[in-house]
């Protein structure tokens, strides 16, 4: 099936079996292998990605439901010249980031958040990464980063 969407901003046309997984279109078909896959049930938040502003898990989305979609993945993150975004900077200087993992999605549920004008509170920045699982950071270092950002002017 052919399926027209937008990926990064950049219109994209697939031919794929409907039911394939996004994730998998992702990383294999584009080659924007920044989404990760951890469990492939949905339950860590590894291939977390932006389906039409929301946070979704790209290991459950099949290609059929995202005819006509915007999609950003991380690599949608950075500036147009190639700079890393102010999110991604904080999470680099920060320590949000250790073996990498979750980074791709964690990223992707702050960014979700940010865009949705969440602010710095602790509470509220953990419930806008509660589908996401890291098991190296404790969460101390990504709601720092994430935190930062959002309290930061302009």
């Amino acid at each position: 099936m052919s399926i027209r969407c937008r990926v990064n901003g950049e219109p994209v046309e697939l031919e794929v079996p409907g039911m394939r997984r996004l994730l998998d279109a992702l990383r294999e078909d584009l080659r924007l292998t920044g989404t990760k896959e951890g469990c492939g049930e949905g339950e860590c938040g590894a291939c977390s990605v932006l389906l039409d502003g929301l946070v979704v898990d790209a290991c459950l989305v099949p290609m059929c439901q995202v005819e006509g979609a915007d999609i950003r993945t991380v690599e949608g993150l950075a500036e147009t010249d190639g700079r890393l975004s102010a999110l991604q900077r904080s999470f680099l200087e920060r320590g949000g980031a250790q073996c990498g993992i979750c980074t791709p999605g964690m990223l992707m549920a702050a960014q979700a958040y940010l865009e949705a004008g969440g602010g710095p509170e602790d509470e509220a920045i953990r419930e806008a990464i509660a589908g996401n699982l890291c098991r190296c950071t404790g969460y101390t270092r990504i709601i720092e980063s994430i935190a930062a950002v959002a309290d930061a002017p302009g």
